[in-house]
């Protein structure tokens, strides 16, 4: 692998994790399995989900302004309220992004059904860490930073999968209710996706 963040012992073993009442399989392919064409392939897919506003919207890297974008908003423009997360990215500088989006600790089915109402989920809502800036980047962009462990979190690729499964304001993104555009695919075969690039040596489209 051009890329070696994928342990040799995690290839050989498949990982079921529960969150909430989604259940991922994490379940890498052999390795040697995956050619760079098909893990290019996965990443174009990869791409349509990073860059999408149910998961760009958080990413913004250095400023502290969430976005709101998406058919469900109209024009596309910085979260309202002059809401700012602040360099803790949960606004504890001025406003917790919790006053508003408080833990949804039952009633699932209908958390999140009123439109425009902040979303929420089993933990606490923040902005994304900045090394992770994704609005409005290019597929080159996000791909480097997605596979380089110093911008990642330091992550390898199970964790990245795992990632994924533990993180409820990402499972909220395929279904965010109140008439938001859920992001593409299913956290399933994103997490599939994100596998097969991974194999295949996390090739990027500028290589």
């Amino acid at each position: 692998m051009k890329y070696p963040l994928l342990a040799a012992v995690a290839l050989s073993l498949g990982t079921v994790v529960f969150a909430e009442e989604t259940a991922v399989e994490i379940v890498p392919p052999t390795e040697g399995s995956v050619s760079v064409e098909t893990g290019l392939d996965a990443w174009s897919r990869v791409y349509e989900v990073t860059s999408h506003p149910r998961c760009a919207n958080c990413h913004t890297g250095p400023s502290d302004r969430p976005m709101w974008s998406g058919p469900s908003y109209g024009e596309t423009r910085q979260h309202g309220m002059n809401i700012q997360a602040g360099e803790s990215r949960i606004g504890a500088e001025t406003l917790q992004c919790s006053t508003c989006h408080t833990t949804k600790n039952e009633d699932w089915d209908n958390a999140n059904g009123t439109p425009h109402a902040a979303p929420r989920v089993a933990m606490g809502w923040q902005l994304a860490p900045v090394e992770a800036d994704w609005f409005g980047r290019s597929t080159e962009e996000i791909c480097a930073q997605l596979r380089d462990p110093d911008r990642n979190g330091g992550r390898t690729l199970i964790d990245l999968a795992e990632h994924l499964n533990h993180d409820l304001i990402l499972h909220w993104a395929w279904s965010p209710g109140g008439g938001r555009e859920p992001a593409p695919y299913s956290l399933q075969e994103h997490v599939n996706d994100i596998l097969d690039w991974g194999v295949a040596g996390m090739p990027c489209p500028q290589d």
